[in-house]
Parts: C-alpha cells; sequence; structure tokens
C-alpha cells in the first residue's frame, strides 16, 4: 500500500495555527509582566540592537562561505556574489513568505538549472545544513563542561545535554545508513525521493569530502564561525533587553544551539513558539523573567526577518519566471536541517 503524502497546504496551514497557539499559551497563560521586558529606549539598548543586527547580516553571509566550501568540495564553481544573492533570496523565502517550499529547495532549484548539476546542489546544501548536527551539539556540550553551574539547572541541563547527544547520535545514524548503499548514487540521486534521496546526497558529499581534507576541515570551521556569531548575536539581543547577568555568554553557548536545533522541528512556522518556550525553559533557572525570555526569542526571529528582507529584491528577479519553476524541487529538500 502506497502511503499519500500529506497536502502541503493543509501541512501548512496545521503549523500556522500551532505557531500561534504556541505563541499564545506563552503570552497569556504565563503571566509574564510586559513592563520589565520592553528595555528603556536609550542609546545602548538601539546600539545593542544595531550590533545583533549587524552580526545575524554577518551569519547570513558566513553561511553562503559555508555553501560555497562545500560546492568547492563538490568540483561545482559558482561565483561567491551568486551564490550570497540566491542564500538571501532562500532567507526571504523561507523567512518572509510562509510556503510549501522553503529557501533551500529554492537555492536548489535555481543553482541547478544555472549549474546543471542539480544532484550535486542538492548534495551541497544537504551537507552544508548537516554540519549543524556537528556543529551544535559539540557547541552545547562545550558551554555546559565550562560552567559547572549550568549543569545543575535539573530540567534544564537535562534538556540541553540530551538535544545535543541525540542529534549526534542522529547523525551517526545517517552516516551508518548512507555507508550501507550502493554505488552508482549520482545516476540515481535526481530520480530519488525522500529519504533514499536525503541519504544518497549524503553519501555523494562524504565521497568529495574524504578525499578533500583541507576543504572537509574549511567547512566545518565555517559551520563553528557562523553558529558562534549566531550565540553572539543572542548575547548582544539580551543585553539590549537588560537580561540578568545569570543569561551570560557560557550560558548563552550552551542553550541557544539547543533552542537552534530544536526550533527546526517542522511543527511550526519559522520556529515561532517553540523558539520562545525552550529559552523560557533554560532561562528561567537562571533568574530570567518569563517575559524577558519570551522577548529573547521573539528579537532573535525579528532580526533574522529584517535581514532576509534583503532578499527581497533577488527572489522577485529570479521569481520572474514564474512560481512553478521555483517549485520544481521537493518541499523536503532539507530546510528542517539544523544549520
Amino acid at each position: 500500500m502506497t502511503l499519500r503524502r500529506p497536502n502541503p497546504q493543509v501541512v501548512l496551514f496545521a503549523r500556522l495555527v500551532l505557531s500561534a497557539g504556541l505563541l499564545w499559551i506563552l503570552v497569556t497563560k504565563i503571566g509574564a509582566s510586559w513592563s520589565e521586558a520592553i528595555p528603556d529606549p536609550t542609546a545602548k539598548t538601539f546600539a545593542w540592537l544595531a550590533g545583533a543586527l549587524v552580526l545575524t547580516l554577518v551569519g547570513v553571509v558566513l553561511s553562503a562561505v559555508r555553501w560555497a566550501a562545500v560546492l568547492d568540495a563538490l568540483d561545482i564553481r559558482a561565483p561567491f556574489r551568486r551564490l550570497l544573492t540566491l542564500y538571501f533570496a532562500g532567507q526571504f523565502m523561507g523567512n518572509v513568505l510562509p510556503s510549501t517550499i522553503g529557501g533551500d529547495a529554492l537555492r536548489v532549484t535555481r543553482l541547478g538549472r544555472e549549474t546543471g548539476e542539480s544532484p550535486t546542489v542538492f548534495a551541497s546544501v544537504v551537507l552544508e545544513r548537516l554540519t549543524g548536527w556537528l556543529v551544535l551539539p559539540v557547541i552545547t556540550l562545550t558551554g555546559l563542561a565550562v560552567n559547572p553551574g549550568l549543569r545543575e539547572l535539573g530540567r534544564a541541563s537535562a534538556l540541553a545535554a540530551g538535544v545535543a547527544v541525540v542529534t549526534l547520535a542522529l547523525l551517526l545514524v545517517v552516516l551508518v545508513l548512507t555507508a550501507r548503499q550502493g554505488k552508482g548514487l549520482e545516476g540515481r540521486l535526481e530520480h530519488n525521493e525522500g529519504w533514499r534521496r536525503f541519504t544518497s546526497a549524503v553519501r555523494l558529499g562524504i565521497q568529495h569530502l574524504v578525499r578533500e581534507p583541507g576543504p572537509t576541515a574549511r567547512i566545518i570551521a565555517t559551520g563553528f564561525a557562523y553558529q558562534l556569531i549566531l550565540i553572539g548575536s543572542a548575547l548582544m539581543a539580551a543585553r539590549a533587553l537588560n537580561l540578568p547577568s545569570g543569561a551570560g555568554p557560557t550560558a548563552l553557548l550552551a542553550f541557544v544551539p539547543a533552542v537552534l536545533t530544536a526550533q527546526v522541528l517542522p511543527i511550526s512556522i519559522s520556529g515561532l513558539g517553540v523558539r520562545e518556550g525552550l529559552f523560557v525553559l533554560f532561562l528561567r533557572p537562571l533568574g530570567v523573567p518569563d517575559s524577558q525570555a519570551i522577548a529573547l526569542g521573539l528579537l532573535l526571529y525579528l532580526l533574522n526577518l529584517v535581514v532576509s528582507l534583503l532578499g527581497a529584491p533577488a527572489f522577485a528577479v529570479g521569481h520572474s519566471r514564474g512560481p512553478s519553476e521555483d517549485a520544481a524541487e521537493p518541499d523536503d529538500a532539507t530546510e528542517d536541517v539544523p544549520a
């Protein structure tokens, strides 16, 4: 019996409803005092906000650098300016325009059309996203290791460590399943769907990366730099909101990666509700009021939204061919893989 895939429009509507429901519960049921969540409009506050916005922008650029490194390792050459344009277009589609087609699928479609190497481009996006499965858990475990007090926070500590360990275990499972697949994947990749297409892409990429230790190290290093930039942006956002000192660098080092990992679960739009709820759980033991924890999650979302708006022109220019072409790739093209 063949299982029918859920209607994408129905799934999108369900995620919108769930996002709204989670936010409503957080805002109304927790009983947060919003007067303490909104900082005074001082020059210092705006300086921290500006810094967080700049780091968020730098993070997108580093993401494009990471993608370029993966493509280079897979023997695909493309001008970095073009890759950056595609990345911003993908950010705009994924974060500003809720749709059934993710920003990663847009990158695969457009660059694959330009290079004539759609299977390899797909593999590059999969591998780029999979670096998050390695980098984010390592950062969380490092944060917990350097600050012993963070390991004594009950559910918060257990959840952060659990997310890290489970993510690393899933990465190992993917690699093991990938290694069991047969040869000739390059020719089959374009016709595979779902899980087989995903693991085929991983295998295709790994076959190249094991022969290129230099580019592989550069990809991983760029992945760490990207995630640390996002944590730096979160730290500046926390300073702008005047969060208590307990939410310091090591706390965010441990907990922000866990939030980034969990918020990509395909149950809400752009992690709305999930991200804010996790910040409440992680930061409450550190003396952060629930309202400020929720405000931090929403602020990080807004910063990402503002930066994503820069991709509107690139999205509009490429989209002139019509929506059907940009929707050619399947909607499971890794949009829900931690970055």
